[in-house]
């Protein structure tokens, strides 16, 4: 009989390491059954978004950019520029809280479902293992052959595809970051002119090549911090894929004619046959887990073969298991939706009440009124504008509570698409319309004939002297 839940000697080393200390290589049997159908489906809509939105366009300009070289970035059709790094941060602290809930409820599903790396390795380059060198044992044998005319076909073969595919996937991270029509010009264009971006792609595609050829399942074990995270953020509560020893334990073979006294567990293998990380997920959660579900469709079979009810290993938590108890609402799990929520709705309260313009007037600092011709006293403004919108924007500027002018010096102020510009302006008022030292000013912002901002500042002016 196996070792049961109790023997913990399974932490003590990794499945990817052997006993001398060297890479043990995993040639895991290619999956089938629901929860993979599942997962092909997903991966499909997937690599739909990856491959398809930096094509996507709202009136001329991309639906998605990450354009890091010149800190702009496009999300929904909306533009978003250094002004907007409280936003980014604001977002990116959401996220983070998210992923933490997503976690403490859900585990590590996102590494199994969602995480480019397993989707790529799963759905991608380990069906091109199968398709080229054939089934495990068959990987197997051809690895430990002598490099010879089979083994040198069809090792050449499968990395020009592998590298060929990595070349695509860089380009098209590229086209996130820079847009489509900027990598279209890099492609086209003699490499010697666009040395950086040429240079970006090959080590991006070599680096892909690598991860995938060599590096594998050690990103998800060795390298990716969510898996860190798990260890610190699950509890007993959370949703994980689990064994259910309470009812496959004692496991022993099944043998034809006996009259089973044993759990429903018999020692097939098939859960570990299937993992793409080596492990025996009847050992318990383990950091090796990605949640891929390959064991349980794996051990849905055997149990359908047996007459065996399916659920041997499922989603489900420690409690679960123990209790049949699924309690989603804990304290982490509420504290972190609080959280959440308040950060949600300060993030939405501020993407609502974005306006397209943002301009600050402020009187020019050391500067006193000065008396202009026709009885008339002026002040100087220093005016700043950002423009966030694809459009270039022409402003002018109107007095709302007092009557007056207002004068912008130089040319007429135009803000360029996606540019803050500074100007100065001079605001002039009748002396006879002055009341007081300081005089209120609500100045009106247009771009063309629609009304952006309304600003309050004041007006510095004579005092009146007393009638004698």
């Amino acid at each position: 009989m196996s070792s049961t839940p109790s023997d913990s000697s399974f932490r003590d080393h990794l499945g990817i390491v052997s006993a001398e200390g060297k890479r043990q290589w995993i040639y895991p049997k290619p999956p089938s059954g629901r929860f993979h159908s599942a997962r092909i489906i997903v991966s499909w809509l997937l690599f739909a978004v990856l491959f398809g939105m930096p094509f996507v366009r709202v009136h001329g300009h991309p639906f998605m950019i990450f354009d890091i070289t010149e800190r702009k970035f496009i999300l929904f059709g909306m533009i978003f520029g250094p002004h907007d790094f409280f936003l980014l941060a604001l977002a990116m602290i959401s996220m983070i809280v998210f992923i933490f809930l997503f976690t403490v409820v859900f585990g590590r599903l996102f590494c199994g479902w969602i995480c480019p790396q397993t989707v790529f390795m799963e759905m991608v380059f380990r069906k091109i293992d199968y398709w080229i060198e054939g089934s495990p044992q068959e990987q197997r044998r051809l690895n430990e052959s002598p490099m010879r005319g089979t083994k040198i076909a069809k090792k050449t073969i499968k990395h020009l595809i592998y590298f060929a595919l990595s070349f695509l996937i860089a380009n098209t991270l590229l086209a996130w970051i820079i847009g489509t029509d900027k990598l279209f010009v890099i492609i086209t264009d003699p490499p010697s002119e666009h040395l950086t971006g040429f240079t970006a792609i090959l080590i991006f595609s070599v680096v892909f090549h690598w991860i995938f050829a060599w590096f594998r399942e050690q990103a998800c074990i060795l390298v990716c911090p969510y898996g860190r995270l798990q260890g610190v953020m699950l509890d007993r509560n959370s949703i994980v894929i689990a064994y259910d020893y309470r009812r496959g334990e004692p496991r022993g073979k099944l043998k034809r004619g006996e009259m089973r006294q044993l759990g429903d567990c018999i020692d097939c293998h098939q859960c570990v046959d299937v993992c793409p990380t080596g492990i025996d997920i009847r050992n318990g959660t383990q950091l090796e887990c990605v949640n891929c579900t390959a064991c349980i469709d794996a051990c849905d079979d055997i149990m359908e073969a047996i007459k065996k009810p399916r659920g041997l290993i499922r989603y489900d938590s420690i409690e679960g298991i123990e209790k049949g108890i699924r309690k989603l609402l804990t304290p982490r799990s509420a504290g972190y939706s609080f959280v959440l929520v308040v950060l949600a709705g300060v993030l939405t309260y501020f993407l609502a009440t974005r306006s397209d313009i943002d301009v600050t007037i402020l009187r020019t600092p050391g500067m006193f009124f000065q008396e202009q011709p026709d009885n008339n006293i002026s002040n100087l403004y220093d005016v700043k504008a950002v423009n966030k919108t694809f459009a270039d924007k022409p402003l002018s500027f109107r007095l709302k509570n007092v009557e007056g002018s207002v004068r912008v010096l130089g040319d007429s102020l135009i803000l360029k698409s996606q540019e803050a510009t500074s100007a100065k302006l001079f605001v002039l008022l009748n002396r006879d319309r002055i009341a007081s030292m300081n005089t209120p000013l609500e100045v009106e912002v247009y771009s063309g004939s629609q009304l952006t901002n309304t600003l309050r500042t004041s007006f510095l002016g004579p005092v009146k002297r007393k009638a004698e």
